[in-house]
């Protein structure tokens, strides 16, 4: 087989893998096997992401690559994988490489195979760019070491949110064996990554971070579930990100591929839970356990809960400034940094490019624009300034229709 058509097998495999957040579409490269991934700050950036091989000892039922199944097997050697991704990065098609793999003889043989090709790109070919290796469950903690010295990132998958759907999917993994690693790789970050006197470089090891991965749909876990699991991984092993991927069926089960705006809310409701002080369980109640698919959580939420509103910017926390819609960090900090010198205004908020459009019926400000009413759920105006009439109907127009 040749490594082109290797290539396009393990690189069409790869594609299970997330990345990067559900951030919107972003145009497919031509080149065979790269990727345009785009982080949470919305940078582009264009990965070499590819299987070292399809092959797996495993029958993970949601896997393609599942040994009862029978896809083309292909498989590449370490010095393939490190020749392949200088010939993309010498060539500007690249910034980095993403490597994942099947389970081939043992978790620790495979891990060997995929360290050597970061090894052979470090030490041999002087490659500077960024490479994510994933973390094969049941790997040796000496083995997971020396990966984190030539990754810049390492992921272990937890793939399902709750352990006895790995049990009904006869997953190889079980979420004790996949934490197991993350701690590990935890531990080893914060040993290197912590204060050192002024001229000690720090030792490399995994300076991106860890990430996993879980899938949505593939069982009838809630987006409840799939909130509190991501949340307690946060929390237990300090993850940069958890990707949510919505599941693609493979042969042999018989379930469809959840709406693509289900992975969406996701990412939105775990941006709030980490950065706007959100509960998950405030996201995603017991009474439904899913997210709404036609409001954004923070919207949803807005609309359940009318009586927090509205809320004045003049006098309200930062945690209250957070929860209304259209008000990011940003700017939430900068209205508490104005309101240290003068009363803040909506012309103020407009200038700061709040969404007025969605901020507006949950806000009041110094010139008295508010929400009435909040039961029925009706727009009012209570201007002290007439002559912002004018202003306030075009900025509400797109909103009132929702009250």
């Amino acid at each position: 087989m040749t490594a082109r058509e290797k290539l396009t097998i393990l690189a069409d495999a790869a594609k299970y893998d997330a990345t990067c957040a559900g951030a919107g579409p972003l145009p497919e490269p031509e080149t065979p096997g790269v990727s345009i991934t785009r982080g949470a700050e919305g940078r582009a950036t264009a990965l070499l992401r590819i299987l070292l091989t399809n092959y797996c000892i495993y029958d993970c039922a949601y896997c393609v690559s599942r040994v009862s199944n029978d896809p083309p097997r292909a498989r590449f050697t370490p010095d393939e994988v490190a020749n392949l991704t200088m010939d993309y990065f010498r060539r500007g098609l690249i910034q980095g490489l993403f490597l994942s793999s099947g389970v081939v003889q043992s978790p620790d043989y495979t891990m060997e195979q995929m360290i050597e090709a970061a090894r052979l790109l470090r030490e041999d070919k002087l490659f500077g760019g960024y490479i994510h290796l994933k973390a094969v469950p049941g790997a040796s903690p000496e083995l997971l070491g020396i990966a984190g010295r030539y990754a810049n990132r390492l992921s272990a998958n937890i793939e399902l949110p709750r352990a006895e759907d790995l049990i009904q999917l006869g997953s190889a993994r079980t979420h004790e064996q996949v934490e197991q690693s993350m701690d590990r790789i935890h531990q080893r970050v914060l040993e290197t990554g912590g204060r050192r006197p002024k001229g000690v470089a720090k030792p490399f090891f995994a300076p991106s971070g860890q990430t996993t991965q879980m899938m949505v749909g593939a069982t009838a876990a809630t987006d409840r579930d799939i909130l509190l699991k991501a949340a307690a991984l946060y929390s237990r092993h300090d993850l940069r990100r958890v990707y949510y991927s919505g599941f693609t069926p493979v042969p042999g089960m018989n379930r469809e591929r959840p709406p693509a705006v289900r992975e969406h809310r996701l990412y939105q409701a775990d941006w709030l839970f980490r950065f706007y002080s959100f509960a998950p369980a405030e996201l995603a109640t017991e009474d439904d356990g899913n997210l709404s698919l036609t409001e954004d959580p923070k919207l949803a939420w807005a609309l359940q809960n009318r009586g927090f509103y509205p809320v004045d910017v003049n006098a309200a926390s930062r945690e209250a400034l957070l929860r209304v819609p259209g008000l990011g960090v940003r700017n939430a900090e900068r209205i508490l940094r104005l309101r240290r010198f003068h009363k803040v205004t909506v012309e103020d908020l407009r200038r700061l490019r709040v969404a007025l459009r969605k901020a507006l019926p949950f806000l009041v400000a110094a010139d008295g624009w508010e929400v009435s009413d909040p039961e029925s759920a009706t727009l009012a105006t209570k201007l002290r300034r007439p002559e912002q009439m004018e202003l306030f109907e075009a900025e509400s127009a797109a909103v009132t229709g929702q009250f």
